[in-house]
């Protein structure tokens, strides 16, 4: 049960525009608050929307595979939550950190391209910070460890060594580094249809 308690869960605001994804968990505890309701994703009454009773008895003649089972009651796992007072959207942009270079290069070496686990990558500053380099999103790459000690403090032509990709601040998403990996759930697509496409990031 725990790994289906740390499932993604959509979260939108009160006006039904995505803002990021929470747990399970954390979307259960905020219906129990009554800070939130969740969105029914299928049937007839699609779009719907439960508080606590309602969801317990949505769920109750409910086959999916994935149900949180308690001592009295089973309850489905919500997919969709909106919440009942929250009007903001987040800030456009998307935090500079080491993980989050990891998910816009999306675990890939960019000198030699392999995909590795976090624990073997590093960053990279493609011009190097002794040559006047910045910790930026645009002078910034994941690379592995043996690129990375191979390129040392090398500019890319004396290394002979250039990333696979120019270095840019990803663009804002609801679900940066989530959705494009494959963890969220088709049922989010009515929601993330429009996309502020225009819209590029600070650094």
């Amino acid at each position: 049960m725990t790994a289906v308690l740390e499932l993604p869960v959509l979260v939108l605001n009160r006006f039904w525009q995505p803002i990021h994804t929470c747990s399970v968990r954390r979307a259960l505890h905020l219906l129990c608050l009554g800070h939130a309701q969740v969105v029914q994703v299928e049937g007839e009454n699609c779009f719907c929307t439960h508080d606590l009773p309602s969801w317990i008895g949505h769920s109750k003649n409910a086959l999916d595979e994935d149900m949180i089972h308690g001592v009295r009651l089973s309850l489905r796992p919500p997919k969709v939550l909106v919440l009942a007072i929250y009007d903001k959207l987040p800030r456009l942009e998307v935090k500079f950190t080491r993980r989050n270079v990891f998910l816009r290069d999306q675990f890939t070496c960019q000198y030699c391209a392999k995909v590795l686990p976090e624990a073997q990558l590093n960053l990279d500053h493609v011009l190097p910070r002794d040559k006047g380099g910045r910790t930026t999103w645009e002078n910034i790459v994941t690379s592995c460890v043996r690129c990375n000690t191979r390129k040392a403090n090398k500019l890319t032509h004396e290394a002979n060594m250039h990333p696979l990709r120019k270095p840019i601040a990803p663009r804002w998403r609801p679900l940066f580094g989530l959705h494009e990996n494959g963890l969220g759930d088709e049922s989010w697509n009515h929601f993330l249809k429009v996309e502020r496409t225009d819209v590029r990031l600070s650094a």
